[in-house]
């Protein structure tokens, strides 16, 4: 048996490791069943965003919540629900969260963190309410032009979004999904309109996924280790764990873990615009794409389609996603970036 070693620039770090060991449905505006593994060629609709089967079409408009990243903000609510989530950096080298929900609903959500343009922009592609506390001024001024359907803690601190007093601004602020629809309702905004679909493989197409080995995954933002994320794979679960330096990903309330299906790590340019160290990010470009799925992972390509980023194989088709949650981190592709190192077997 050989070893192949694969070393190009970028911020992600591979490992052949092997894994690690180591509900209550909140009713809702319109009822829907729990977010269960099932194929979704036995029902006649899916989850637009997950593609996991369900009797009957949801409708359900999607809502994008900024949540914060902030050590003293882990662990978070609400993220092991979201359908999809973005992993980018804000500025001080702290990545956030934009945590996407459109099939099942958090009791809580957060800490809420201030909004960013690219955020927004992403938030956009899926049509989604975009609900955050505070605003960079790019930001604001895009949230005030009427550019996305929003909520904001900056009008609606201690109403909509509460204050939890076991820990301090601004890593208290949360918000639960009925205040959310609450405040979508006073604004008269309509969330009865579904996302678009995202592509999704068939239960046989996922089976005959054939891609390079990798249980253990690292992503490196620069040289902290605070914000170093590790992806560990389950062949028991065919899922991926989350852990942020060293520790599990897990919901602070009822500690259910987050429990993933796609992991797309992206490089896109990154450039520092103020004092501040706000940081405008390319997500338009496209780039160099790493997707792991099934404990197995491919080179790609990203494109920026109608606001979502996608990932693309060589030949220019757009690659389906594992039924499931996925989760997208964007990283560097220039100043502090690691070197990858990829172990195949042949």
């Amino acid at each position: 048996m050989k070893s192949k070693w694969i070393y190009t620039t970028a911020t992600v770090f591979f490992l052949l490791a092997g894994c690690s060991g180591n509900e209550e449905v909140v009713q809702e505006h319109q009822e829907k069943p729990i977010n269960e593994e099932v194929n979704k060629d036995e029902f006649a609709y899916q989850y637009p965003l997950t593609g996991v089967g369900v009797k009957e079409e949801s409708t359900s408009r999607a809502y994008g919540v900024m949540i914060n990243n902030d050590p003293k903000a882990r662990p978070q609510s609400g993220l092991h629900k979201a359908d999809l989530v973005y992993e980018l950096l804000a500025e001080g080298n702290v990545t956030r969260f934009l945590a996407i929900f459109q099939s099942e609903e958090a009791e809580r959500i957060g800490p809420v963190r201030s909004a960013r343009d690219y955020y927004i922009d992403l938030a956009k592609g899926y049509d989604a309410l975009y609900v955050a506390h505070g605003y960079s001024p790019e930001a604001r001024a895009m949230l005030s032009s009427g550019y996305i359907d929003n909520i904001n803690g900056m009008q609606h601190d201690g109403t909509l979004f509460k204050r939890d007093s076991s820990r301090v601004a601004p890593h208290n602020s949360y918000i639960t999904t009925e205040d959310i629809l609450k405040g979508a309702d006073d604004a008269g905004y309509n969330m009865e309109q579904a996302p678009s679909s995202l592509s999704f493989l068939s239960e046989d197409e996922v089976e005959a996924l054939n891609g390079m080995k990798a249980h253990s995954v690292q992503v490196s933002y620069f040289s902290s280790d605070l914000f170093k994320v590790t992806y560990e794979y389950d062949e028991k679960t065919k899922k991926y764990e989350r852990y942020s330096n060293g520790e599990l990903t897990a919901d602070l309330d009822s500690r259910e873990p987050v429990l993933l299906d796609n992991i797309l790590v992206v490089e896109a340019d990154h450039k520092i615009i103020d004092d501040y160290g706000r940081r405008e990010i390319d997500l338009a470009s496209g780039g160099k794409a790493y997707l792991l799925q099934r404990g197995q992972w491919r080179e790609l390509e990203w494109r920026n389609v109608a606001g979502r980023i996608l990932p693309y194989d060589e030949n220019g088709r757009e690659v389906g996603f594992v039924p499931g949650k996925t989760w997208i981190n964007v990283v560097p592709s220039d100043k502090g970036i690691e070197n990858v190192v990829v172990i195949t077997e042949e």
